[in-house]
């Protein structure tokens, strides 16, 4: 099984630079957009409905931002948009795809980095967020949330690490936060599973030359339940082409869907 997440930064401007072409050629089941950034009667062209695939969106009430999406090879059993969270919701920052025993997410966390009063919204979101995670652990299913979570775990999740300890993104409760969800909430990092090296980034600054000297964030994850730990197979972030200011995150599972 082969699942995506990728934070296209506006659907449409992925399109254009090419994303679902690539796309039909990975051979994914399952493919998470964040970032979508647009509203599904915005999409009438045909290669946002690309044959073969059931397209799923959770848009955010305002034009041009946010949004999730889900594509997939198999049609889902249920599809769960929204996390119940009026304010949230407004936003378009969750939808869940189940097939069978397996659920999988496309999440799309707030970012704090533009303003005091966003980054109030972030941790007002990890406060509700994390009862939430706790309470699908107690569910006999197997997770995948796939998504831009906006946070950094670790030291070697970033470059700069050193000037950005006071940054959204790498604060020191954020990042404890991550350490309650790798931890005694019990998810698993299916990247790290698999890969432990350094300068493994999927989001680069548009400033400066951060592209060019490998100067980024890994922000985007797999997060996946314990039961799924020992099928992660293999990760890849791909980077031979730029689709968004994001790279996507490929992640192979052995585990039939």
């Amino acid at each position: 099984m082969r699942i995506i997440t990728a934070n296209v930064n506006g659907i449409r401007a992925a399109a254009r630079k090419g994303f679902f072409q690539w796309m039909a050629r990975q051979r994914a089941d399952v493919v998470c957009l964040q970032e979508t950034k647009a509203q599904v009667h915005q999409l009438e062209d045909r290669v946002f409905w690309p044959r073969g695939w059931h397209v799923n969106f959770h848009d955010a009430e305002k034009k041009g931002y946010s949004g999730v999406a889900i594509y997939s090879k198999r049609k889902p059993d249920r599809v769960i948009s929204g996390l119940g969270w009026p304010d949230m919701d407004a936003e378009g920052r969750y939808i869940e795809v189940r097939f069978g025993s397996l659920s999988v997410v496309s999440v799309y966390l707030p970012s704090g980095s533009s303003s005091e009063e966003r980054q109030a919204v972030k941790f007002d979101f990890l406060d509700r967020f994390m009862p939430y995670l706790r309470q699908l652990r107690l569910k006999r299913r197997e997770f995948i949330l796939c998504g831009d979570w906006n946070i950094a775990h670790k030291e070697i999740d970033l470059k700069n690490w050193r000037g950005n300890r006071k940054n959204s993104g790498f604060l020191p409760e954020e990042r404890a936060w991550m350490d309650e969800l790798f931890g005694p909430a019990g998810y698993v990092d299916a990247f790290r599973a698999v890969n432990e090296e350094a300068d493994q980034y999927t989001w680069w600054s548009n400033r400066g030359q951060a592209w060019s000297k490998n100067v980024g964030w890994r922000i985007d994850y797999q997060v996946v339940t314990p039961g799924l730990h020992e099928a992660v197979r293999g990760a890849r972030i791909y980077k031979d082409r730029r689709f968004s200011d994001h790279a996507p995150l490929i992640m192979d599972y052995d585990y039939p869907l």
